[in-house]
């Protein structure tokens, strides 16, 4: 009899670990990203800030997890009607039982507070020591990058993403501006996004510390071309963004490209620009 039970349980075990095992492999996740962690290596100064608060807050959550799953798989087992016996007793209230259950996700939710202010606060503070400042606009559907202490500027369409060049190891200032809608400024590898309002300016600070080329696109669902409104990213060493702000000089992109309206030919109504 006893045989015959551990058999029953054995099998409902590898029946909930099968299930589980075909769960996570027709979701196609990895296993980082079933579990935890699993978001792109920062390329910023500021990035790991955000890193350690993702996985900080993922390790809470497993502690919690696990540990409810073990009391939930404990009462099922230690307390589970058997055969001949009687209705258990019944208990209308546990003043402890129901004080820690209170207790408990209060401290859990103001500790997440307390850390993601502290960290946010961090993140989008901005200081007077920025040491290049970019105004970049969001427009139906693309983006214009405007170096304003070069005076010069790079713009793109649907079509063709526009490419952001910036040096390592330098602290840049983003001023955030739309003439339409609102878009949404997000590079994944620096692990921060910001919202691109009109009329309005966002700013933010970061420090890219990797050189590379990373990708970029709008994260707010901004219109038909939203899907093609990307950029790339390039850090490169100060003498080849002098290089390459020389050849955006060369090719007459100077000023602040902001409201003048600028069509190219060759592509549908929907890619062209208006600032």
């Amino acid at each position: 009899m006893v045989s015959s039970s551990r058999k029953r349980m054995t099998r409902k075990a590898s029946v909930i670990a099968g299930v589980t095992a075909i769960g996570l492999i027709a979701s196609g996740c990895t296993a980082n990203e079933a579990f935890f962690f699993d978001l792109p290596e920062p390329s910023t100064a500021e990035g790991p800030i955000v890193q350690n608060l993702w996985n900080g807050s993922w390790i809470a959550a497993w502690i919690v997890g696990v540990i409810t799953w073990g009391l939930m798989i404990f009462a099922a087992v230690a307390y589970r009607r058997r055969k001949n016996a009687g209705v258990p007793v019944q208990t209308r209230y546990n003043i402890p039982l129901e004080a820690l259950y209170t207790i408990v996700p209060l401290i859990m939710i103001l500790g997440l507070f307390v850390f993601t202010v502290r960290d946010q606060t961090e993140l989008i503070a901005v200081e007077d020591d920025q040491q290049q400042t970019v105004n970049v606009v969001g427009f139906r559907w693309s983006w214009t990058f405007n170096y304003l202490d070069e005076d010069v500027y790079e713009v793109g369409t649907p079509g063709v993403p526009p490419t952001l060049v910036l040096p390592v190891d330098e602290k840049i200032q983003f001023e955030l501006s739309s003439p339409d809608v609102i878009h949404s400024f997000w590079v994944p590898n620096w692990l921060f996004k910001m919202d691109v309002i009109p009329g309005k300016v966002n700013v933010f600070q970061v420090t890219p510390n990797k050189t590379g080329t990373f990708v970029g696109r709008c994260a707010e669902l901004c219109g038909v071309d939203h899907a093609r409104m990307l950029f790339n990213v390039d850090v490169v060493e100060r003498a080849e963004y002098d290089e390459y702000i020389a050849s955006l000089r060369a090719k007459g992109q100077t000023g602040k490209l902001q409201s003048e309206r600028v069509d190219y030919e060759g592509e549908r109504p929907s890619e062209r620009i208006n600032l």
